[in-house]
């Protein structure tokens, strides 16, 4: 059983040519941030993406990224260090999605971090690159598909994520806090961000020995619907030297460095384009932070990353919903610089049918344009 009318293969190279904006691509690429496990099951399960696959095998969980990412036309598997942690302040709620989490949502504590003052500082456990393990990203650079490549990130088993250089500082101090920190602790705050920088680079610095790696992308929500979470000086001064530092590195090894970054940036977008020298901007929502805006602002620039405002994606019949696509496709892929995918991520939410359904117009708009 198949979910789409028209088969489609991986071409890693492909989807490299189109976020270097050379030319326009021989069809249309996709990129998400994740698919949440729940809607991973449920492909798998429906579709036999996962048929003759046992789940004692050795590296199943890789074997199965592979299998899907393929069987859904991504170009790429995720990966990076495995088993280094960031511990956070959580606080848990019921999750009341269809195919919710068996143990709820979690939400970072906002109004207390780990790290308020400089006691907890010197206690906090930092991780250690150095010592993580690499057995995901070793296997994956022997035996993923020819036709595929690895987008370095986070680890199956890690939880930092990568280049989250303020999204760490506000979940380690707490937003409430470092925003009362960045007016009366801004040594507090230096000494945090000094400590994040090691990881991150740290972790760039893995990743650099793995030559099937060939993008790498920073996951690091720096604005909400109106503006930058903190005033853009905070953030050139804190935050971008180091964006800036990790890009130069991954360029040195020709690599592409991705953004994913939620809320509006337009306050430090020329900053982000100019100075740091990111190559593509993900994460889009049709209000306050709109693809076709940014499209027409910044799209001769930096290639664009999804697009489909998670919202609409939830909430509009597959008919209205596959219209929405082709308006997001018709504006953004003229001249390529684009990649097709959710405006967020794929969340357990999402109904299943309509994430398919953006998939398969994807597919169906590349064939009508005869690439």
């Amino acid at each position: 059983m198949k979910p789409f009318s028209i088969p489609i293969t991986p071409d890693a190279d492909g989807l490299l040519r189109c976020i270097r904006r050379q030319g326009e691509p021989k069809r249309v690429h996709f990129l998400d941030l994740y698919l949440d496990p729940e809607i991973q099951e449920a492909i798998c399960s429906r579709y036999g993406a996962l048929d003759g696959l046992r789940p004692d095998e050795p590296q199943y969980e890789l074997r199965k990224q592979i299998r899907l990412q393929s069987f859904l036309g991504y170009d790429y598997v995720r990966c990076g260090l495995d088993g280094l942690e960031m511990p956070m302040n959580m606080l848990a709620a019921d999750d009341t999605a269809q195919m919710g989490h068996a143990r709820g949502r979690e939400f970072e504590n906002e109004h207390a971090g780990p790290i308020m003052n400089w006691e907890q500082f010197e206690k906090y456990p930092w991780p250690e690159p150095a010592k993580a393990s690499s057995e995901s990203l070793e296997w994956l650079n022997r035996n993923l598909p020819e036709n595929m490549c690895i987008i370095g990130s986070s680890g199956y088993a890690s939880g930092i994520g990568f280049g989250r250089f303020f999204k760490s500082l506000s979940s380690l101090m707490g937003y409430e806090p470092l925003c009362f920190a960045l007016f009366e602790q801004r040594d507090l705050v230096k000494a945090i961000v000094q400590k994040l920088v090691d990881v991150y680079r740290g972790v760039l610095e893995r990743l650099l020995q793995f030559d099937r790696v060939k993008l790498v992308l920073a996951n690091d929500d720096m604005g909400f619907k109106t503006a930058t979470l903190i005033g853009p000086a905070d953030l050139r001064q804190y935050i971008l030297p180091w964006h800036k530092k990790l890009a130069a590195l991954a360029h040195e090894q020709g690599w592409l460095y991705l953004l994913h970054s939620c809320g509006n940036l337009d306050d430090i977008m020329e900053d982000l384009i100019d100075d740091v020298g990111i190559d593509a901007r993900h994460s889009f929502e049709d209000e306050g932070n709109s693809v076709f805006e940014f499209k027409k602002k910044y799209g001769k620039r930096v290639t664009i990353l999804g697009g489909v405002d998670v919202d609409k994606l939830c909430r509009l019949p597959e008919p209205e919903l596959r219209r929405h696509v082709r308006k997001v496709l018709d504006a953004c892929m003229p001249g390529g610089r684009f990649c097709l995918g959710s405006g967020n991520s794929v969340a357990n939410y999402v109904p299943m049918a309509n994430y398919l359904a953006m998939v398969e117009e994807g597919f169906r708009y590349g064939r009508e344009k005869g690439w």
